[in-house]
């Protein structure tokens, strides 16, 4: 059975007001006190109002799920002591200006790239999943391109932007597309394509490092996994929890098709960008892009069409009631975009949207 790992991006906040903190620095030293000097899960990201922690390679979700809710009690804890507070949400509702991480890697992206590194103050989930080589990890990416923009529209949780409500679900990942190298790729046919395209972007000068190679899947530089980056941070644990879930069955179908000699869907990059765009604006409220057809239907036919394009997959590693019961659950419940806006109409404050974002945090992960 393939291991799945997690990373998540967390915002820092103040307490009592609700606002972004730039206490990063601060929360990683409460961390290294408390762990005395041993490694942690933590690290820190591009602004200083972030905080990301990494779970191991775990092949059951349950173990899986447990380490998320320990590392997202730890992220509280540690943020506590440096008077702050983490919420799992993709963007800011209130108001934030740029806060930067020090650093020299991170002064030349400030330097290159100026407003769009400045406003980055956007929190993600990467879901890992292992392959065998580079070889099976370049067929996986290949044929799983079609399905992630599904995985945004299940995890959209980034409707405020600047205090306002920006009209989509996941706004974070608007903002996101605005380094030169994210969003979708072409199929590359092998990892000796897949490696040369990376260096070829690498030597244009525009990027700093293999790190800025900001595709929606790509391969991990440090493990041998497929490292899936579509998805907003998701506010329940239990989000996280099912798109690891479809992502591992979405790289296992995948590494099948490729066995048993199926090409990859041929769909052009605009197409999978239109998809993205769709899943972005409507998360599961409306309608989205059907990965087979690249036409409009509605959400619950669309992520009902994944779990049935990897249904052999999750049976097989014991996670089909787990998958079926966590989207019948979104479906019903809403995603973190529908929460936040449900809890603006009902408390007309985004304070209190973020405070209660704060409590969400931490409510755990349901496994099924």
């Amino acid at each position: 059975m393939r291991t799945v790992g997690v990373e998540e991006e967390l915002l820092l906040v103040d307490p009592r007001s609700g606002e972004p903190r730039a206490l990063s620095a601060a929360v990683l030293a409460v961390a290294a006190k408390e762990n005395a000097g041993r490694p942690h899960a933590f690290t820190k990201e591009l602004q200083e109002q972030q905080l990301e922690f990494a779970t191991h390679p775990q092949t059951g979700m349950k173990e899986l799920a447990a380490e998320i809710e320990r590392c997202r009690a730890e992220a509280a804890r540690h943020a506590a002591g440096a008077g702050a507070a983490v919420a799992a949400l993709a963007t800011s509702p209130l108001p934030a200006g740029p806060a930067l991480t020090e650093g020299r890697r991170y002064r030349w992206i400030r330097e290159q790239f100026g407003l769009t590194a400045l406003e980055q103050l956007t929190s993600g989930c990467h879901v890992h999943v292992s392959v065998e080589s580079d070889e099976e990890g370049v067929a996986v990416l290949d044929r799983i391109r079609p399905w992630l923009s599904v995985l945004l529209a299940l995890s959209a949780n980034s409707p405020f932007w600047q205090g306002h409500d920006s009209g989509y679900s996941s706004y974070r990942s608007r903002v996101w597309g605005r380094w030169p190298s994210s969003g979708p790729a072409d199929t590359f046919g092998s990892a000796h394509r897949y490696h040369q395209q990376v260096r070829e972007l690498l030597s244009t000068g525009v990027l700093h490092d293999e790190g800025m190679i900001y595709y929606d899947a790509r391969l991990s530089r440090n493990y041998p996994t497929v490292e899936v980056r579509a998805a907003d941070v998701c506010l329940d644990a239990s989000t996280t929890v099912l798109l690891a879930t479809l992502s591992r069955g979405l790289v296992d179908t995948a590494a099948r098709q490729w066995r048993d000699g199926e090409p990859p869907a041929r769909h052009g990059i605009g197409l999978l960008r239109a998809a993205a765009w769709r899943a972005a604006r409507s998360g599961l409220d409306d309608e989205l892009i059907h990965p087979l057809t690249m036409r409009p239907a509605p959400a619950d036919r669309v992520v009902y069409a994944l779990l049935g394009h990897i249904e052999k997959a999750l049976d097989e590693n014991g996670d089909l009631a787990h998958a079926r019961q966590g989207i019948a659950d979104l479906l019903t419940h809403g995603t973190g975009a529908h929460v936040q806006r449900r809890l603006l109409r009902r408390t007309g404050s985004l304070r209190e949207v973020v405070a209660a974002c704060v409590r969400r945090t931490l409510e755990g992960a349901v496994t099924g």
